[in-house]
């Protein structure tokens, strides 16, 4: 049985029990309204309409006691701004990427997506069974938040460029819309970072105030209409083996909720997770093929330009472990469950991979 089947079965129970013990029923189902304020525009039907789905869900697991009014970017505060909110208490939720506040503390990034971290399987487990949870509950509570996985896009493109990368010197003062570490670790290598939400990065690029732009995969660029400026489509997405995203709700008003409504919306969050990343995984090969007929030259980056990406984002995180005692915490968690992780994979994963690939054109 699904997760949400099975909470609004839940719901229903204690909605027909009312009848027996109505008082108990009525303290822990109060009615309540949250607003929940999204990192992404609506156009982006994946990213934000988890943020529909999740609230959908939690309306069903309870009754419709417990709303929640999803906003996207703009609409209460700008989409880099969605922590702020909920930190401060403008509202009670948000849904946002964690690398977007790397200026506020690096360790949040850790979360999120970091250049050569792991897979979405693989962060998902951490999360879960590795002790990932357990950090970002002892990290968000000094931000007066806690947080719930909810949502991840896999694996992600390497972007548009509108010329070709050749070499670690095509980088250099080359301006890319490309947020949180990877900006970072590409500006060691000459590139100018551009922190720019989704719902900009067109307008940018087309008017040249970027030269690059990435986001997340096939299905989000093509909407955002990518190709029509720059053709030279990039991969892998070496920054984000994943794009974990999450719930972030205000810590006070998350301990003020009954144990049903708590319950209720980690379980549609995580519910949402396996949504998205479905979806993801259903849309994304379609889109590709669609991108490359409107003319999209698909171009892996060159190895020597990844080996160049990966000992530059190893030097930041070994500066980073030594002036920050938490981004080290998380580092050390991280590093030892990904080796382990990717040893298994190769085993199996990649094995059964490879070889369905190679069989691909012959059935």
């Amino acid at each position: 049985m699904k997760r949400r089947e099975f909470l609004k079965t839940a719901g229903v129970g204690l909605a027909a029990s009312a009848a027996v013990a109505a008082p108990a029923i009525a303290q822990s189902m109060p009615e309540l309204k949250w607003r929940l304020t999204a990192s992404w525009p609506k156009s982006l039907d994946t990213l934000w309409g988890s943020c529909e789905l999740f609230s959908k869900f939690v309306a069903e697991a309870t009754d419709n006691k417990f709303q929640i009014q999803a906003f996207a970017a703009g609409e209460i505060v700008p989409a880099l701004q969605t922590l702020d909110a909920v930190q401060n208490g403008t509202v009670e939720m948000g849904h946002t990427a964690y690398y977007y506040y790397i200026g506020k503390d690096p360790t949040w990034a850790l979360f999120c997506s970091v250049p050569f971290g792991m897979n979405a399987r693989q962060q998902n487990a951490w999360f879960y069974e590795g002790g990932g949870q357990k950090l970002i509950d002892e990290f968000g509570a000094k931000f007066n938040t806690y947080n719930l996985l909810m949502g991840n896009t896999g694996c992600q493109m390497g972007g548009w460029f509108r010329k070709e990368i050749n070499s670690v010197d095509d980088f250099k003062g080359l301006k890319m819309r490309i947020g949180g570490w990877a900006g970072k670790t590409l500006g060691k290598l000459g590139l100018i970072p551009q922190q720019i939400a989704g719902g900009d990065i067109y307008p940018a690029l087309e008017k040249g105030t970027i030269d690059a732009a990435e986001w997340v995969g096939p299905y989000d660029d093509e909407k955002l209409g990518f190709v029509k400026i720059a053709r030279n489509y990039y991969y892998p997405g070496w920054w984000e083996g994943c794009g974990q995203s999450h719930n972030i709700i205000n810590l006070a008003k998350w301990n003020e909720l009954p144990k049903l409504y708590q319950s209720a919306v980690a379980v549609a969050s995580y519910d949402t997770w396996e949504w998205v990343l479905a979806k993801y995984d259903a849309v994304n090969p379609p889109a590709l093929k669609r991108l490359i007929g409107s003319g999209a030259q698909l171009r892996p980056f060159p190895q020597d330009v990844m080996e160049a990406c990966y000992k530059a984002a190893n030097e930041i995180y070994a500066d980073l472990s030594k002036s920050n005692p938490m981004f080290k915490k998380l580092y050390d968690s991280l590093v030892p469950f990904r080796s382990d992780a990717y040893a298994w994979f190769q085993v199996a994963e990649l094995g059964f991979d490879n070889f369905q690939m190679r069989m691909r054109t012959r059935t």
